[in-house]
């Protein structure tokens, strides 16, 4: 059955207490609190450090039935080594508890850095090694080197389908290269939407990964009710697997033949509770 994840990328932000949260929401519940608004959170804590199975642990036993993470991927593999040398790094990452989740990990996504350009080299190499599903991803996690000693989780329960997504910040990567590098390999291109980065709605995975920023004011700017239309609208083209007829594109290429997608869409344009205020109104149009 084809699914829509709608939720927010991180859940605890202090402008959010009286806005979202209740004023007496003791801070340890905001996460089981969230998980009740939205059946999708993105995992922002993960792109800047390590961090411990037991997080990961306790997050899947906060969450209701059916409830999925998103997970941002290491900056010390997409901004520190810049997806060159990032065998043990990602290896690393794999074993810090990311398995854990278990069936409710969702998507992985990759933010590179705005000052990153396109290396189709570099990319590819990246790409090849990325598990596509919780065996192959458990199998790399034990290759993880002496910082994971002691604090690892390298099993999972059972083989499980995983996917990928990538977020670019720089035109470069808007080229036919990257468009087939990722197809090749199932990866999703994110559609950034944001006052600041480039943007494209080229289709590449069985899925469509959606990141909203803030259009006017990239991480501050609400999304006007016309917006969380128009949004809407394009999010049920995309399930359907069908395409917005403005849609903007790298290429002329046709999306990869499929007779529905799973949509994620997560906002990021947290100030002053814009993000799960915007949320909500999207999920209620799209009757979640």
């Amino acid at each position: 059955m084809t699914k829509t994840r709608i939720g927010v990328s991180g859940w605890s932000y202090d402008s959010w207490r009286g806005e979202f949260y209740p004023e007496d929401l003791p801070k340890r519940r905001e996460l089981h609190y969230a998980s009740r608004r939205f059946n999708s959170i993105e995992i922002n804590g993960s792109f800047y450090s390590l961090l411990k199975p037991d997080t990961y642990r306790s997050w899947h036993d906060d969450t209701p039935r059916g409830f999925v993470f998103a997970v941002k991927g290491s900056r010390f593999i997409t901004h520190n080594k810049k997806l060159k040398d990032i065998e043990t790094p990602l290896a690393n990452f794999l074993a810090s508890g990311v398995l854990l989740l278990e069936e409710k990990l969702g998507p992985i996504v990759w933010q590179l850095a705005e000052n990153f350009a396109f290396d189709e080299d570099r990319l590819a190499r990246f790409l090849d090694l990325l598990p596509h599903d919780t065996r192959a991803a458990a199998r790399l996690a034990r290759r993880h080197d002496e910082r994971l000693d002691g604090r690892s989780w390298t099993e999972t329960e059972r083989k499980r389908r995983l996917r990928h997504a990538i977020e670019v910040r720089n035109e470069t990567f808007f080229v036919p290269q990257f468009v087939r590098l990722a197809r090749q390999s199932g990866t999703a291109i994110v559609f950034s939407d944001a006052a600041d980065w480039p943007y494209t709605e080229e289709v590449t995975a069985g899925f469509v990964y959606l990141r909203l920023h803030g259009s006017e004011q990239t991480y501050a700017s609400r999304y006007s009710d016309r917006a969380l239309d128009r949004w809407a609208d394009r999010i049920r083209r995309w399930r359907a697997a069908d395409q917005p007829s403005d849609a903007r594109t790298i290429t002329d290429r046709e999306p990869p033949r499929r007779k529905a997608r799973d949509v994620y869409v997560y906002f990021d344009n947290d100030q002053h509770a814009n993000a799960p205020q915007d949320a909500l109104h999207l999920s209620d149009r799209l009757e979640l």
